[in-house]
């Protein structure tokens, strides 16, 4: 290390080169990494939905839950089994062991499901799929006084719009009832045209299909021929021929049955300020950054409201990426906080451009981390941003020894470079150290298993190449820049006299109140060690007292608010939808009132829904086999509130 010291130190072009190498690809990086809410990671979670329509929760656990579980039983990787029965559906959540490959479990399974002959008639296919994370980037709400078919039909154009757009690849369309056409065929009919019902079955069948007829060769070419016979309205359905009498005239099932174009009859709706809605969720994939996302929603948002019909309006919130940004500008102010602040107390007491240099020390040591992060497929999320606000407070403390070490030897010999290298070598081996010290404290997050690990492996990947820049900068790059200067006699500011006054004071405290505690607790050795021991069980009694709270996720002010409405099941969907319209009409009166009392907003937002469990929009970000909407005994309500600025009060 001593000669990579000394190189660097007289070689100053060579640290400048290494310094430039990494504040530009640091530079370059920080214009190029994936942006997004939260990292990526695999869940190692599979589900299995069987809808079993009608049935009790009773008859789906025998018919559905027992015999999956009975299939999948003995298959490698799978670590753990649950299900759910409930009215009308089966759901069973598969837990995979660390390290098993998702893919081929899923493939078993599949095939083991598939295989289940012994289902009731009356269940569907079962749903078998992978959850995985799903970064939800922003809402759009599409709401309006209008009928269901014309809300769903600009809904879905939005939503085709939306995909459409550069840089978005994924969009969904969220609590929107399935089309549906039912035929309601008259029995009284059907006797008097002398047909049964399994004959109008056929019919239908036979008749609503594209069928291919072949190819025709002509000296222009060859054409295929389809027959266009598959039926997709109410209209189309009713012309479908049932039979031909010998006297030419027909039978349509227009002539036996009511067609009835509508939605499946389940219970799925909601309002968003008061109005029926549709909410278009967009989110991000693969390189996309939420951030353009975001901006790329919210421009079309504005560009597109003009063009609504009148009553309909769009609406983009619940946007993820306000996060996001709050976050990057809470790391750019923290960073310049804290260069400032090592600045001006490293001024007080050495000269202007060793402090300088040292806190210098900041911005490398985040760009060489940056410059790493694709390296360890690690983009910039709300975990790697946090990594770099926790290890903001301990980047300079190798760099302010070096520094400060340097300094005395420089003041000692006169020598500017003598004094580098002398200084650098001197503490280089307990700054080494104290840097190791500090990886290994984050080291083990990078082994901690399970969904929490794959969440938490992002901070170590951003803490340790901190410090280790950190620490290429205080050993190669400081050094080379404290040897090479001209030397200025001091002179008599009034800069050089407050750091003179400062420095006496510092000695004076030491010399009168650190030394004299320092000794007496040298020679008082074992009461300064019974004394720290009681401060570290004092420590433990109150932890184990409870008088400090120890909390997972300590509670923090938030800009949304969620309840969620559960009823006893088979509650009348009248009842669910007026006790969410009760939290709807409560928070009405909590608005106005906060508008009459303070002259500001309390809320923007309020979206309930009926018929799904979850009312927060943000929470959900994956894709699983669970039950999306229809059960009549749940519901929600969804507030997004102002920045917390604007409102003046706390969430909680």
């Amino acid at each position: 290390m001593k000669g990579a010291v000394n190189w660097f130190a007289r070689n100053s072009v060579a640290a400048n080169l290494l310094m430039v190498l990494i504040v530009a690809g640091g530079l370059f990086t920080a214009f190029t990494v994936k942006r997004e809410v939260m990292p990526e990671f695999s869940l190692d979670i599979i589900t299995v939905q069987v809808p079993y329509r009608g049935a009790a929760p009773e008859e789906v656990e025998e018919g559905v839950c027992i015999r999956v579980e009975e299939a999948i039983q003995g298959l490698d990787g799978i670590k753990e089994v649950t299900s759910t029965a409930s009215e009308g559906s089966g759901l069973i959540t598969i837990e995979l062991e660390a390290g098993a490959d998702v893919r081929k479990v899923l493939d078993d399974v599949k095939s083991r499901v598939d295989a289940i002959e012994t289902f009731p008639e009356e269940t569907e296919n079962p749903i078998i799929q992978e959850i995985t994370n799903r970064n939800q980037v922003i809402n759009v709400a599409v709401h309006g006084h209008i009928d269901e078919v014309s809300l769903k039909a600009m809904a879905e154009r939005v939503r085709d719009d939306i995909t459409a757009l550069p840089g978005i690849t994924q969009v969904d369309l969220a609590n929107a009832r399935p089309y549906e056409i039912s035929i309601e065929v008259s029995e009284t009919l059907l006797r008097r045209h002398g047909l049964t019902f399994d004959e109008v079955t056929q019919a239908v069948r036979r008749s609503s299909l594209d069928l291919p007829g072949g190819s025709v060769k002509t000296d222009g070419g060859e054409f295929l021929l389809r027959t266009k016979g598959q039926a997709y309205r109410g209209h189309e359905f009713e012309n479908l021929l049932l039979l031909t009498r010998p006297d030419g005239s027909y039978l349509t099932l227009g002539d036996v049955a009511t067609v009835i174009d509508g939605f499946e009859d389940t219970v799925q709706f909601s309002h968003f300020e008061g109005e029926p809605a549709l909410i278009v969720q967009v989110y991000r994939t693969g390189e996309q950054g939420a951030i353009d996302v975001s901006d790329t929603v919210r421009t079309y948002v504005e560009t597109s409201q003009r063009r609504m019909p009148e009553g309909v309006s769009l609406t983009a919130f619940g946007d993820q990426a306000l996060i996001l940004k709050d976050r990057l500008n809470l790391l750019v102010r923290n960073g310049l906080t804290g260069f400032a602040l090592v600045f001006i107390v490293l001024t007080l007491f050495l000269r202007f451009s060793l402090a300088f240099w040292v806190s210098l020390g900041i911005p490398i040591s985040f760009l060489g981390a940056l410059w790493l992060l694709p390296s360890f497929d690690v983009s910039l999320n709300m975990m790697s941003l946090f990594a770099f606000i926790v290890v903001l407070g301990i980047l300079v403390d190798d760099a302010i020894i070096v520094g400060e070490n340097v300094y005395a030897h420089q003041q000692r010999h006169g020598d500017r470079l003598r004094g580098a290298i002398e200084g650098t070598n001197e503490v280089a081996i307990p700054v080494i150290f104290a840097v190791l010290t500090s990886i290994a404290a984050f080291a083990p997050l990078l082994v901690v298993p399970g969904i929490m690990g794959k969440m938490m492996v992002t901070m170590p990947l951003v803490v340790i190449p901190c410090l280790f820049f950190s620490l290429i900068e205080s050993q190669l790059i400081l050094p080379a820049h404290l040897a090479h200067g001209t030397p200025r006699p001091p002179r008599n500011t009034w800069a050089q006299r407050m750091r003179n006054r400062i420095d006496g004071a510092l000695k004076r405290f030491i010399d009168r109140v650190y030394r004299p505690l320092l000794e007496h607790g040298i020679q008082m050795r074992y009461l300064t060690v019974a004394i720290a021991i009681a401060v570290l069980l004092l420590t433990v009694g109150l932890v184990g007292g409870g008088w400090v709270r120890v909390v997972f996720m300590p509670p923090v002010d938030a800009d949304y608010l969620s309840a969620s409405v559960t009823m006893p099941q088979g509650t009348p969907v009248e009842v669910t939808e007026g006790a969410v319209r009760h939290l709807e009409e409560t928070a009405e009166i909590l608005r106005t009132e906060f508008r009459a009392e303070n002259g500001r907003e309390l809320f923007q937002y309020v979206y309930s829904l009926v018929g799904s469990s979850s009312p927060n929009m943000m929470a959900s970000p994956m894709r699983s086999g669970g039950q999306t909407g229809g059960a009549s005994h749940l519901g929600g309500v969804f507030i997004e509130l102002t920045a917390a600025d604007e409102r003046g009060i706390g969430s909680g």
